[in-house]
């Protein structure tokens, strides 16, 4: 096997992404205020009279201990601890990033990584060329049409009923199915919510559509995209985007690979997924000659951690 083609293996470290956090930020000795905790780990209430119980936390033989594992939050004299990798909690007007599960009905079963069960109804659809109409038998035949089992769709919550069920929409051009690119999974409490969760960087090629469920999707820009950026209507967007055109060239798919290893540093960091910061990361392997495969390596690592101390410092001079 040649050296270009050789697979590259990784030793096993555990902890040493975040002793590499705690090296470049300083925090060897964390306070009492941000203790991380596991299961059964006591937590100091010295000084703390008439605390408050919170979540992930239980009083046993008078000592407060928690029941989850993460970090300990007060807020006046209340005490919980927040877990650090919990499940997606879905919420009216998130946009997601799903894989369809089964089709039942006049519905499809989407997987959010979520404890809630999730449809798309037939009638949430938007259907081929922005056409306003009634779904009927044919429709229905025609599901798989739309979508088929294991496709990767871009969606957002219309509603969460009593039950915990959700359900999705893509009544608009720019949700839909998902092909050509990358998935990165990262855990939803890292994904800073904003009003947009749609991003187009023209400059680069790229797409980035940052679900609230932790699944960022990391694709060469469509035309369509590109259309509905410029007020395209809908039946213009649709042809755009059903016209064949050009594969994506080796430097798109570069770029597209550096940008999702963006994403993955910024996850083993534990540090907010957001367009800004994935474009921090890029741009500094770029400034710094990094090659693709070199990203996560933990060489790299330290260059992003220092330069997010030294954007804190300067924002708390500031």
């Amino acid at each position: 096997m040649s050296a270009a083609g050789a697979v590259r293996v990784r030793p096993h470290q555990p902890g040493a992404d975040i002793a590499l956090i705690e090296c470049g930020l300083g925090v060897h000795d964390a306070p009492l205020s941000t203790a991380f905790v596991c299961v059964g780990d006591e937590i100091s209430t010295e000084g703390e009279e008439g605390f408050l119980r919170g979540h992930g936390t239980q009083v046993v033989d008078g000592k407060l201990v928690a029941t989850v594992c993460g970090v300990v939050e007060r807020v006046n004299k209340l005490i919980y601890v927040k877990t650090l990798n919990s499940r997606y909690n879905a919420e009216q007007g998130d946009v997601i990033v799903g894989r369809v599960a089964e089709i039942s009905g006049k519905a499809w079963r989407v997987d959010l990584k979520s404890r809630q069960e999730s449809k798309l109804l037939l009638s949430a659809v938007h259907l081929p060329g922005g056409v306003q109409r009634r779904r009927n038998a044919e429709d229905e035949l025609n599901m798989r049409f739309f979508f088929r089992e294991g496709d990767l769709i871009s969606a957002e919550i219309q509603s969460v009923h009593g039950d915990g069920s959700v359900a999705l929409h893509t009544r608009s051009a720019k949700y839909g199915k998902l092909t050509h690119g990358q998935l990165v999974e990262v855990p939803p409490n890292l994904i800073k919510r904003q009003k947009q969760h749609f991003h187009t960087l023209e400059a680069l090629g790229v797409e980035l559509i940052i679900g609230c469920n932790g699944l960022v999707w990391v694709a060469p820009l469509r035309a369509d995209r590109v259309a509905a950026e410029i007020g395209m209507d809908a039946k213009e967007a649709a042809s755009e985007a059903t016209a064949t055109g050009p594969p994506p060239s080796k430097a798109q798919l570069e770029v597209v690979c550096r940008m999702a290893n963006a994403v993955r540093v910024l996850t083993r960091l534990y540090m907010p997924v957001y367009p800004a910061s994935i474009m921090a990361v890029y741009e500094a392997a770029m400034d710094d000659n990094v090659e693709l495969r070199d990203m996560l390596e933990p060489d790299f690592l330290a260059v992003v951690v220092k330069q997010e101390a030294q954007r804190r410092s300067s924002a708390m001079q500031e």
